[in-house]
């Protein structure tokens, strides 16, 4: 569905088990490692979202031997690094696909251009493309780094570097970059964030040696690491889950589990703030599996109450904000979030674009620079109204949250861009029709 618009309404409870799609994060580093690395990868559970494809097709075209053998189930066949694409690298609208890949990229003596949708293009990649630039890369495109720009790597030097800001991408490209700098590269982080790269390069054999020093993480990656291929299974997105379970909190009567979900501590702030809000959510048949632990988390209609999101939890739920401001519409009271100005860069301005969106369905929001205040409706004795319009700007996550706004609201809310929903969550809109959520075509 891409021209017409989708709207969800109020309807009966919301019940039965679903799987998550496999976690984003993982599917990109696994095809980005496997393209890396010697030798055959395996990966089951990929996202088959317009992201992870896209950064499957890059591959492709920086080398490597890329199919696929089912559903979920993929095959990269790595020659222990990239040849120099023929033809422009398209990312779509993979924020993070782009930055890992040019990461990747710099670490050989190959040009390659970069560019994406109108979203992606208009995103500023300065952040990773200054720690590559002191490694010794070299780049030319437009202000601030945007999209379109070409990138020459190779001969890079080590690097210690301090992020400025929290950014498991910012991360992630200097580690890959630094598995052909001369001498290694060391990462400091100041507040910790998503580890799946690390963890990763040590399932592809690599050695990535992590120590925490009062409090600040250092990650170091020592000279001449190789990667060889291996088996993934990726576990279900956090990110994604989150919607069918908010669903499940704020319809009455309804209860819903979500299967083989991460639980990566740096990726469950969300599951910790719905529990301090009185969420009835409860997480069972704990395992691990690829090196992440799993679980499977049931969400059961609850009266929730507003709360104060602690600031440094962001990095940890940086993308699930949008959606809990939905739960946070349900609430009994104000919850305050801030510390989240990392949302104004990413496919859009998030805390714009929740704010208008909830405005429009007749909660109120305070917005601020770097964060938003939700007055929940429950404290004043009335429903949320719904029945508003959201524009979405192409950003998938806006979309999924309003629509599972519509689903406990007194009038349904349409979105007008269902279709980017596709880049990270396909079959979403089939999903919840399956526990019994009212979706149609606006």
């Amino acid at each position: 569905m891409t021209a017409a618009g989708l709207k969800s309404g109020p309807g009966g409870a919301l019940r039965g088990t679903v799987r998550a799609p496999g976690d984003k994060s993982i599917s990109h580093r696994s095809m980005i490692l496997g393209a890396l690395a010697s030798g055959t990868t395996t990966v089951e559970g990929l996202l088959e979202g317009d992201d992870v494809l896209a950064t499957a097709r890059a591959m492709r075209a920086f080398g490597a031997r890329v199919e696929q053998e089912g559903e979920g189930r993929w095959r990269i066949e790595g020659h222990g690094g990239f040849t120099e694409p023929s033809d422009v690298i398209d990312c779509g609208n993979a924020g993070t696909g782009v930055r890992l890949i040019m990461g990747a990229a710099a670490g050989f003596a190959i040009c390659s251009t970069f560019t994406g949708d109108a979203s992606l293009r208009g995103r500023p990649m300065g952040r990773v493309l200054d720690p590559l630039a002191r490694m010794g890369a070299t780049w030319l495109g437009r202000d601030k780094g945007r999209l379109p720009l070409t990138l020459k790597g190779g001969n890079l030097r080590g690097l210690q570097y301090t992020l400025p800001m929290a950014s498991a991408q910012v991360k992630s490209a200097v580690l890959l970059a630094g598995l052909h700098a001369e001498g290694g590269v060391e990462v400091i982080e100041p507040e910790a964030t998503r580890d799946h790269t690390e963890r990763m390069f040590r399932a592809f054999g690599a050695e990535v040696i992590v120590e925490d020093r009062d409090g600040v993480r250092h990650i170091r990656l020592p000279e001449g690491q190789k990667l060889t291929g291996t088996h993934v299974s990726v576990p279900g997105d956090p990110s994604s889950a989150a919607f069918p379970l908010v669903a499940g909190l704020i319809v009455p009567g309804s209860e819903v589990t979500v299967e083989g979900v991460m639980l990566n501590e740096l990726r469950t702030g969300l599951f910790t703030t719905l529990q301090e809000m009185g969420a009835d959510l409860v997480i069972s048949n704990v395992r691990m599996s690829s090196g992440e632990e799993v679980g499977d988390i049931t969400a059961r209609h609850s009266q929730l109450k507003g709360v104060v999101v602690p600031p440094e939890r962001a990095p940890a739920m940086i993308d699930e904000y949008p959606i809990l401001a939905v739960a946070a519409a349900f609430a009994d009271g104000p919850t305050v979030m801030r510390g989240i100005g990392e949302m104004r860069v990413k496919e859009s301005d998030r805390i714009a674009l929740t704010a208008a969106g909830l405005t429009a369905c007749g909660v109120t929001v305070e917005e601020e620079p770097e964060g938003m205040t939700v007055v929940g409706t429950r404290g004043g004795n009335h429903p949320v109204r719904g029945g508003g319009l959201v524009h979405t700007h192409g950003d998938h996550r806006i979309a999924m949250s309003h629509l599972i706004l519509g689903l406990a609201a007194q009038q349904g809310v349409a979105v007008d861009e269902p279709g980017m929903i596709a880049t990270s969550f396909p079959g979403f809109a089939d999903m919840m029709r399956g526990l019994g959520g009212d979706l149609s075509e606006a």
